[in-house]
């Protein structure tokens, strides 16, 4: 009897060090779990991309055509990181003047706005004109168990946060990852073009689905060169030079679960043929020669700047010196995108295409708090995962040689969701026989006329948490906290001082306005997840009692 009470002493103890060794390294053992786990297999090589050939002779001259669309997309740029708002990365020491020819040779609208402040629904916007009221694609689609992961690490390794929520018992009523996106039956602006006869080319991130229901290639897009993974390039490639952020959650999930590959028209895994940012534009150059001679429409949607950082050791070179080393990575990487936009600039000129290619630029949202770089949304409050000024104020220009002029700056609020219906216009294609929520931006843009959009209002919305802009006047309302905020954007820019105990009457007529909008609100699927976000600092600083912030629902 001795001798088994012995043992099982021993298991006990055993038991309770192996227990507390565990709970010590629980992040790390989440995260090898997440690293471990089986996938499918990533050809080590790279094909060539065939990219189907328009005519050898054009049947109509470039000028006598409708015009070519380029919309270049980046990924939580901040609007601080591009020269023509007078910043520039890193206090600018890497201008973008490849996107400032942009501004400078078309129209640069001063206050342009994401669809909202994480990537996905603010995508959809883009693609449909349409509300998540009407769509019910409100939230970002997460990889199965990504919510459950973060949450956890977020305890560990920012224990001076607020606690964020996962509701396991919701996040099992929700859609599958691969049937999370947005829904077949809404008309996107590719399938408005392809009824025009455009041929439609999507090169890079999607993010709105990933079933064959919801997919590029079923969402009007003849041909889709998607990015599959997260890796710009393998981490340990002898090419990269790499900036681990490890008081973020989200970046510590992304090493853990990202690799490097891609996918052309729906084919097996593949390696992709480099770096993410110069690959893809390469391939784009490719798609504008092989298509000069019909109507195209090519969206690239960069990765770029979104985390994790990585950049080429060329592009870390050339950006010099600068500290910390996150921000000089985040610096080339900005380079490697800048780069980018001035290679499609050139290439359209090379091939005669410049005068009547309709250019739009812009970002899905604000950039990141969550990367610890203070100044990528400056002057402006906020982040991504806000909907403060910096989490959805955006990069918004135009170029059309043809149809627009050049140098003009237009100060009237825009938003992703008017692109739609700016799109038809330039291209003469017919509007689907639905509800577009967005306006022409042409008379703005071309000087002609003014838009006329309902109450002067663009909304934002994130579960509990929402937003109003109607003229000078700017409401948010964070449910979950009971707290409101408004402001006079026209002497406020910045969104400093809270008006809401000053202005009732203008806080009812603002909250009135997002209950109109809300009444009628289709959810295709409810969030799992709430986390906090810090206003006024960045991940990189710690939360003290008394410091503002949201509660971001997904």
């Amino acid at each position: 009897m001795k001798k088994w009470q012995e043992i099982a002493g021993g298991l006990l103890i055993f038991t309770m060090i192996f227990g507390a060794v565990a709970y010590i390294f629980r992040t790390d053992l989440i995260l090898w779990g997440v690293k471990n786990r089986t996938l499918p297999d990533v050809a080590p090589s790279t094909p060539q991309i065939i990219w189907q050939q328009g005519p050898k002779v054009p049947s109509v001259e470039a000028a006598d055509r409708p015009p070519n669309i380029v919309l270049i997309l980046a990924d939580d740029l901040g609007i601080n990181d591009v020269s023509t708002f007078g910043g520039g990365v890193a206090g600018g020491l890497v201008p973008t003047p490849n996107i400032d020819r942009i501004a400078s040779e078309g129209v640069n609208f001063t206050q342009g706005y994401a669809g909202n402040a994480t990537c996905s629904p603010s995508r959809a916007m883009l693609m449909t004109g349409r509300y998540p009221t009407r769509t019910g694609f409100e939230f970002t689609p997460t990889p199965g168990g990504m919510g459950r992961v973060v949450n956890s690490v977020s305890g560990d390794i920012r224990p001076d946060l607020p606690r964020g929520e996962f509701n396991a018992k919701v996040d099992a009523r929700r859609p599958a990852y691969e049937e999370q996106g947005l829904p077949s039956e809404e008309i996107t602006v590719a399938e408005m073009l392809a009824r025009k006869g455009y041929h439609n080319i999507h090169i890079g991130k999607w993010h709105m689905g990933v079933s064959r229901e919801m997919d590029a290639l079923a969402q009007g897009f003849d041909e889709s060169l998607l990015m599959n993974e997260g890796l710009y390039l393998p981490e340990d490639s002898p090419e990269v030079v790499n900036a681990k952020v490890d008081f973020d959650p989200i970046d510590r999930f992304l090493w853990a679960s990202q690799r490097f590959a891609g996918s052309f028209n729906r084919s097996e895994l593949f390696t992709p043929g480099g770096y993410l940012t110069d690959w893809w534009t390469e391939e784009a150059l490719n798609a504008i020669e092989a298509n000069r001679n019909r109507p195209f429409f090519l969206y690239m949607g960069h990765w770029a700047p979104h985390t994790p950082l990585q950049a080429t050791r060329e592009d870390y070179e050339a950006v010099g010196d600068i500290e910390p080393h996150r921000l000089r990575v985040y610096a080339a990487m900005i380079r490697a995108l800048d780069r980018s936009v001035g290679q499609v600039l050139d290439k359209l000129e090379e091939e005669g295409l410049t005068d009547n290619t309709l250019v739009i630029f812009s970002s899905d949202n604000g950039g990141a708090g969550y990367i610890g770089l203070p100044n990528v949304n400056a002057p402006y409050r906020g982040w991504k995962l806000s909907l403060f000024e910096g989490g959805v104020r955006v990069p918004f220009m135009m170029r059309w040689p043809a149809g627009l002029p050049a140098g003009r700056e237009v100060e009237k609020p825009v938003a992703h969701i008017d692109l739609y219906r700016t799109i038809a216009s330039a291209t003469g294609a017919q509007l689907p026989n639905r509800e577009i929520d967005g306006v022409d931006l042409l008379p703005l843009a071309s000087g002609t006329g003014p838009i006329e959009r309902a109450n002067d209002a663009i909304f934002w919305q994130s579960g509990p948490y929402r937003a109003v802009r109607a003229g000078d006047w700017k409401f948010q309302v964070d449910h979950k906290q009971g707290k409101r905020w408004l402001f006079n954007l026209a002497k406020d820019p910045t969104e400093r001082v809270n008006l809401i105990d000053r202005n009732q009457v203008v806080a009812e007529r603002m909250m009135g306005l997002l209950e109109e909008h809300l009444s009628n609100r289709k959810l295709l699927y409810p969030s799992a997840t709430s986390m906090p976000v810090m206003i006024d600092k960045s991940l990189a600083e710690q939360y003290e009692e008394g410091d503002e912030l949201i509660f971001w629902a997904n």
